[in-house]
């Protein structure tokens, strides 16, 4: 046998999210890339480790052995790195956080300082909907997770960090071609929408039924930047999150319309578990973020207050 940890690490990550291109993504690294590391570890096996069923990769029983040995493996790695930081008295172990997708725009701010401080911290920060969040907390898979929407089914402890304002968004090449009153907007254009279990489109669809606003067309995305993209194209309008959109509204790319109702305002909020006993890790990075976040907040997000 001649693998490496590297295609150990492929393998894992690929199991994870049954799709080369997710774990490319997941791991910085180019689809081909991905391709050709699992291909040289299926050579070291005369029995496949994975099968292609449609448009997922899943991991046949043999591989779904090799994975649980590839984890084992992998582990053992991080405790003599982990170890060995210990011995030097540093902090060291992993810090797992589940963050909706807006929040890539806000938690790295509240991370970096925390990880110049500790270089023998891992990070492990997964980004998805807001539905999925709450599923991993719940779970217990994470030590913190990143929210707009506090849920109520679980007993859990916050920190605030920031305000959540969400506008009424769209391309000013639209109005300025087409010249119509802002009312025609819910009458005449179609708008964008996140995924279901997404909370910027629970907030949206609230808002909408509240205010009793007619839909035309609705056009269904399932990222920010997607989103954000097919809104300067001018494909329609949106209720989105300003944190997510700072360039393209100094770009004048995208524009703010002002609607009665709007901004929406949330809170982003850190939670756990109360139940959680939270490790050396996690609750070093709790007292940095206590002691920082008004700081961190008034430097990297002090232009929020503009709108």
């Amino acid at each position: 046998m001649n693998f490496t940890l590297h295609q150990l690490k492929i393998l894992l990550t690929v199991a994870h999210y049954q799709s080369i291109t997710k774990a490319a993504d997941a791991l910085l690294l180019t689809q081909p890339a991905v391709s050709l590391q699992l291909k040289k570890l299926q050579d070291q096996f005369s029995i496949p480790l994975t099968e292609v069923i449609g448009r997922k990769v899943y991991v046949t029983d043999f591989g779904a052995e090799i994975v649980k040995a590839a984890q084992k493996i992998l582990e053992e790695v991080e405790a003599i790195s982990y170890q060995t930081h210990a011995f030097k008295n540093q902090l060291a172990g992993k810090l797992q956080i589940s963050i909706a997708s807006t929040g890539k725009y806000v938690m790295p701010y509240y991370l970096a300082g925390f990880m110049e401080l500790h270089k023998g911290v891992d990070l492990v920060m997964d980004v998805t909907n807001k539905t999925l969040v709450v599923n991993s907390l719940e779970k217990n898979e994470v030590d913190f997770a990143l929210v707009s929407v506090v849920p109520e089914q679980l007993q859990t402890n916050r920190v605030t960090l920031l305000e959540n304002k969400l506008f009424l968004v769209g391309s000013p090449r639209i109005r300025s071609v087409k010249k119509k009153a802002i009312s025609a907007i819910f009458e005449e254009y179609p708008l964008l929408f996140r995924e279901p279990g997404s909370a910027t489109r629970n907030a949206m669809e609230n808002f909408i039924r509240e205010y009793q606003l007619p839909v035309v067309k609705k056009i269904e995305l399932t990222s920010n930047e997607a989103l954000k993209q097919a809104l300067i194209a001018g494909l329609g309008y949106s209720i989105v999150p300003l944190i997510g959109i700072k360039n393209a509204l100094e770009s004048k790319e995208l524009e703010i319309i002002p609607f009665k109702g709007l901004p929406i305002v949330s809170e982003w909020n850190l939670i756990w578990l109360k139940a959680k006993k939270l490790s050396p890790v996690a609750q070093a990075y709790l007292d940095y973020l206590v002691r920082e976040k008004a700081a961190i907040t008034e430097r990297q997000f002090g232009w929020c207050e503009g709108y």
